[in-house]
């Protein structure tokens, strides 16, 4: 698994290769991008990754080139910590098709009021800045897979 952070503009990535840390910008998350330093490919996140604040939650919904699926949680949820793993799997899995994200609803609840979370684990699927799709409950990872190939393939 990589380390991967959030800001703004994109995810922090640290090459494979030569350690240097690098951002993906959120429109380029689908494509090729190539280390500055050592000039390899630097892969997208293969791990689900924790949004820090409101504003790189808004930034990644408005300019994310691949769909967002979305992790409500929260430290003291026994599902939660269940779900987790089997998220793990669909990020690995799936990197550059399209990102997992983790928003803890105790550090952000201004997001758990604004999308009208009341249980977790809740989890959403959101394309192009629009919520397509979302799910409650611990589920494993096929399961998981499935609601979202599902939420991508339903018509606009």
């Amino acid at each position: 698994m990589g380390d991967f952070n959030l800001d703004l503009r994109g995810v922090i990535v640290a090459c494979s290769h030569c350690g240097q840390r690098n951002r993906i910008a959120f429109e380029r998350l689908g494509g090729a991008v190539r280390c500055p330093a050592c000039k390899v490919e630097i892969h997208p996140p293969s791990a689900p990754v924790d949004v820090p604040a409101i504003d790189v939650f808004d930034a990644i919904l408005q300019h994310s080139a691949i769909p967002v699926v979305v992790d409500y949680w929260a430290a003291w949820c026994g599902p939660c910590r269940m779900v987790a793993p089997e998220l793990q799997k669909i990020a690995l899995q799936n990197p550059g098709r399209f990102l997992v994200v983790k928003v803890d609803t105790e550090h952000l609840p201004e997001l758990s009021a604004r999308y009208h979370i009341q249980s977790i684990p809740m989890m959403a699927v959101f394309l192009r800045g629009h919520e397509k799709a979302r799910m409650v409950g611990a589920r494993p990872a096929r399961e998981i897979l499935a609601f979202i190939n599902q939420a991508l393939t339903a018509g606009d």
